[in-house]
């Protein structure tokens, strides 16, 4: 009996602490982790809103993605991700069917399934001519009759089937010096109409058979007063366009082929215009509009080519395409803001007195001005016509707009990030009363009362929802408060549209957004862009009222020689404490590893010519840079040029201007790579805030090795010039990649190995004493991962127990850049299976935890490698000692566990870049991939050695310990009687 317990107890006790697995289970899914999807800014939109069949809108953005939406809620039906260089040049509808796509510069032509997404066909269309891209899809196409798709590309002209996507005919217009503008085909015309410019005042009209592509007839006729930009179509037979002065508009009418100008000055229609003309894209019948400055003018063409103003509208922001919605009608949209509102009139094309609908809709300062809109119509109850609107924002977000009444929006801001960095969110306090916690102390007893309800089983369909989005609001991952294990965070983010978003790292929402004022065009700021984000003021626990803070430094236009802009933003509110337009430039920012009194942090801004320019402005900073004025080297690398140069501050600038804040550099060292044999393809570095937790190695003999640890340290790869391409560009005898590692103080070259028959393209992660690279060998045509571990033999005496003893080390002698290291390179290769977007490290708190490579594969996954397969020591047959260190046996290539995907099933879709962020616990790490989607997720590369995980059985273990309880006095009544029972004997 007392075996029998013995074994049940040991079997209870085993069960109990044993971790079954390491897997992830399903229901798991979304706790330490979260996934959204987006599309990115729209660039053309079809509807299709048929009697049957789900209502949705095809799309296709600037991120190349194409996509399904439900015009109900939103969300996508299906999304198709082309690649980088697979931008979108035109969608289209046919058959009620098929999504046709015009790609790569009108080079690839397919149709995909309207209900899943699925690619029906693909064509190639050979051309050899770069040209404009355009596709034409008549409005008559119908199953059974004409099924012919007119695409123009690459200098040919393509009639292609939309059945199965076969090319019908072919006419090639690259032997000629057209400028193809525009594809005509008249309604129940057999003949098409090619039009286009040859040099800048000569318009040539080619007419083409529709049905088997013979050339008709080819007109042309000179302009003397030249051309400017491109034509519009305003009927079947008249185009109009600018002249080379922008200040004349010029209608060109074709009809049976012979061609006829007319000048209009704009001056007739502006009466003293200045500013440079435009005419909007937009396909309106028998109207044009021109744009000068904020003023947008409407102009009918009559029959005759007479130009007529209709209307003349200020701060007009956006025009959408004509729209067919009954017999002989056709209406478009104009939107304008209009007292911080989005003003919608929709506009018969004939009669432009009469309003067909006109809405004021609210959407928030914080999307900008309206960029595009899309409108379609659909049969109300009382079967009158009503009418919805899709509009894109200044900040890529995507609202549908019905009734006076945003139906639905979507941020796609989120699918362009530049630049991540990270804020702690504020201290829970003691004492703050509930209506405060709760924002509001309505919305507090509304809770109260929804929660009695659900208790009491009173509550309806949509209060059980509401109570489950306050429980998801309130829950312990989502709170706006720090935790005690460092996992709620803020991320704060940078998109391509110069808008700053604030998400939590729990559950992935927006907390709040800013468009930033000084990244939005205007006047003085033509061509806005976002470069990077900083953390600015962090307050220390000493000064937990201040808020912290973070740095945006944007540029106004795209050369690196623009003027640059900085902006301040508190991340608790999202406000904007101030902004400065910069009358230099910025080449690099340097983060210092100095703080003011008030925590805010001293950046270097180094402009075009060298000049490092001190940020904040501050006598206390100057001061405290003028103490450490010495101690401060940067570098900067010319790819383009093959150089790297290491600099050092010299002065204050001398200028017409005494500015304090501004110091010349001078030039310590130079590298200078031979261009005929090496070119420039990846350089990395250390992270600035990376934590180590020791110097000290102890290897497998219980000898100790000392990490060279140095933030100055550069990784540079170079690869011949032919090597330097895409793969295949290079033969394995012409190519060769070399690396080095570089003291960036110094310039001295502390390691350089060269891979032969290897070529770029280079991706490469530095942390501590070890670099690991990503590149491909030709001669085994496999990807190959190399790591480089670098080692201070300057302290290997230390290691002499007696040396410590009587005080003869060296630990306390100071340490220099300028004496010559002594140091030792350990190297090791491994064949990879994937390629590679980009590489990361995890980083913890303390840096004990072991690390692991993040590898964002071409999959658009996060695998996570662990850093021993790629120890440079590993060999094919480790010793005991070592194998008790963890070496791990040497094998040629590098496993890819299933279980080691980050990112489990899931994909992020044009996967950019991966940020980790470490956590108060030790064990864990964030791991942060953006891209056209986004991904969050908790890792703990050592197993969370320091805590319970959160799926740990507590019911379990209290059922354990109340059987142990039972158990004990059961064997103890037992041993009691059975003892009782031999004194009797």
């Amino acid at each position: 009996m007392a075996m029998a317990i013995r074994v049940f107890l040991l079997s209870l006790l085993f069960f109990s602490l044993a971790d079954h697995s390491f897997s992830l289970y399903e229901d798991q899914a979304g706790l330490m982790d979260w996934h959204q999807q987006y599309i990115g800014k729209v660039k053309h939109a079809v509807f299709h809103t048929q009697k049957t069949g789900k209502k949705r809108v095809v799309v296709s953005t600037e991120e190349n993605v194409l996509a399904s939406l439900d015009l109900r809620h939103g969300q996508i039906f299906w999304r198709r991700v082309l690649g980088a260089n697979d931008a979108i040049d035109g969608v289209d509808i046919v058959l009620g069917k098929y999504v046709i796509t015009l790609s790569s510069e009108g080079s690839i032509l397919r149709a995909w399934s309207l209900p899943d997404g699925q690619m029906v066909w693909e064509s190639f269309l050979q051309g050899s001519k770069p040209s404009k891209s355009l596709l034409s899809v008549p409005i008559n196409l119908t199953v059974d009759k004409d099924n012919v798709i007119l695409v123009f590309g690459k200098g040919c002209l393509h009639a292609v089937s939309s059945i199965d996507g076969m090319v019908l005919w072919k006419k090639d217009f690259s032997a000629e010096s057209i400028e193809v503008q525009q594809i005509i085909q008249p309604l129940g015309n057999d003949k098409i109409y090619i039009v286009g410019f040859v040099g800048s005042s000569q318009f040539d009209v080619y007419q083409i058979n529709a049905k088997n592509g013979e050339l008709i007839k080819h007109t042309s006729a000179a302009f003397p007063d030249g051309f400017s930009g491109e034509v519009l179509s305003v009927s079947s037979d008249m185009l109009v366009s600018l002249d080379s002065t922008k200040s004349i508009l010029v209608t060109i009418n074709f009809q049976n082929g012979e061609i006829s100008f007319k000048k209009t000055h704009i001056s007739d229609f502006v009466e003293d215009h200045s500013g440079i003309a435009d005419i909007l894209p937009s396909k309106l019948s028998g109207v044009f509009a021109v744009k000068i400055n904020t003023l947008l003018v409407f102009i009918r063409v009559t029959a005759e080519g007479v130009l007529e103003v209709v209307d003349k509208i200020n701060n007009a922001a956006a025009v959408s395409d004509a729209l067919s919605f009954s017999e002989g009608q056709q209406a478009f949209a104009l939107v304008e803001h209009v007292d911080g509102k989005v003003l919608l009139t929709l506009k018969y094309s004939h009669d432009w007195n009469n309003d067909l609908l006109k809405e004021s809709v609210e959407v928030g300062h914080q999307r900008g001005l309206v960029h595009k809109v899309f409108i379609n119509n659909y049969i109300r109850t009382d079967r009158s016509y009503g009418f919805r609107a899709l509009i894109v924002m200044e900040d890529h977000s995507l609202l549908l707009l019905q009734q006076g009444a945003t139906v639905w929006s979507r941020e796609e801001g989120l699918a362009s990030i530049v630049d991540v960095t990270v804020s702690e969110l504020p201290v829970e306090k003691a004492g703050v009363s509930v209506a405060k916690v709760e924002q509001n102390l309505f919305e507090w007893l509304k809770g109260h009362i929804l929660k009695l309800k659900g208790t009491l089983m009173l509550a309806s369909s949509e209060d059980i929802a509401a109570i489950q989005g306050m429980r998801l609001k309130s829950s312990e991952k989502s709170k706006m408060t720090r935790d005690h294990n460092g996992f709620r965070k803020l991320l704060i983010v940078l998109t391509r549209a110069g808008k700053l978003y604030a998400l939590h790292t729990g559950d992935g929402r927006v907390v709040w957004s800013l468009l930033l004022p000084s990244l939005r065009k205007s006047g003085s700021c033509e061509h806005p862009t976002g470069l990077s984000v900083y953390q600015w003021q962090v307050p220390h626990h000493h000064a937990m009222d201040e808020n912290p803070s973070v740095l945006v430094v944007g540029r106004c236009g795209p050369n690196s020689d623009a003027s640059a802009v900085l902006s301040f933003v508190d991340t608790y509110t999202g406000k904007e404490l101030n902004s400065l337009g910069l009358v230099h430039s910025v080449a690099q920012i340097i983060p210092l590893p100095f703080t003011d009194s008030t925590e805010q942090r001293l950046h270097l801004l180094v402009d075009t010519d060298k000049h490092a320019h001190l940020y904040p402005r501050t006598s206390e900073a100057i001061d405290i840079f003028q103490r450490e004025f010495s101690n401060i080297y940067w570098y900067s690398v010319e790819a383009d040029n093959g150089i790297i140069r290491g600099h050092v501050l010299n002065r204050n600038c001398i200028g017409e201007v005494v500015d304090e804040f501004c110091f010349d550099s001078r030039e310590l060292w130079s590298i200078v790579f031979p261009s005929e044999s090496e070119k420039i393809i990846a350089t990395v570095t250390r992270k600035l805030n990376e934590v180590v937790h020791t110097q000290a190695k102890v290897v497998a003999d219980q000898d100790v090795t000392y990490k060279y640890i140095s933030k100055n340290l550069l990784f540079v790869a170079t690869a011949t010039p032919k090597a330097s391409g895409e793969i295949g560009t290079a033969t394995p005898e012409e190519a060769s990649l070399v690396v080095y590692l570089i003291d960036t103080v110094t310039g001295r070259i502390l390691h350089r190995m060269a891979h032969y028959g290897s070529q770029g393209p280079v991706h490469a992660v530095f942390s501590e004493n070890w670099v690991v690279y990503h590149y491909f060998n030709l001669r085994a045509h496999r990807y190959e991962m190399s790591v480089i571990e670098i080692y201070d033999q300057s302290r290997a005496d230390n290691k002499d127990v007696w040396k410590l003893v009587f005080g003869k080390h060296n630990l306390t002698s100071p340490i220099s850049l300028f004496s010559r290291p002594e140091v030792i390179v350990k190297s090791q290769s491994y064949y990879f299976t994937h390629s590679v977007k980009t590489i990361a490290v995890t980083s913890t708190a303390k840096g004990i935890t072991s690390k692991q490579l993040l590898i964002g594969t071409i999959g658009d996954q996060v695998l996570a490698l662990d850093k021993r397969y790629l120890d440079p020591r590993r060999s094919i047959n480790p010793t005991q000692a070592e194998r008790e260190e963890g070496i791990i046996p040497l094998t040629d290539s590098l496993p890819i566990i299933p279980q080691s995907y980050v990112t489990h099933a899931l994909k992020v879709e044009n996967l950019r870049g991966i940020v980790t962020v470490p956590a108060k616990l030790e064990s864990t790490t964030l791991a942060f991939a953006y891209g056209v989607d986004l991904f969050l997720t908790r890792m703990a590369p050592s197993r969370t050695y320091d805590s319970l995980t959160e799926d740990f059985s507590y019911a379990l273990l209290l059922i354990t310990i109340v059987a142990l309880i039972a158990a004990i006095f059961v064997t103890w009544v037992l041993s009691e009687r059975k003892e009782l029972q031999d004194k009797w004997r």
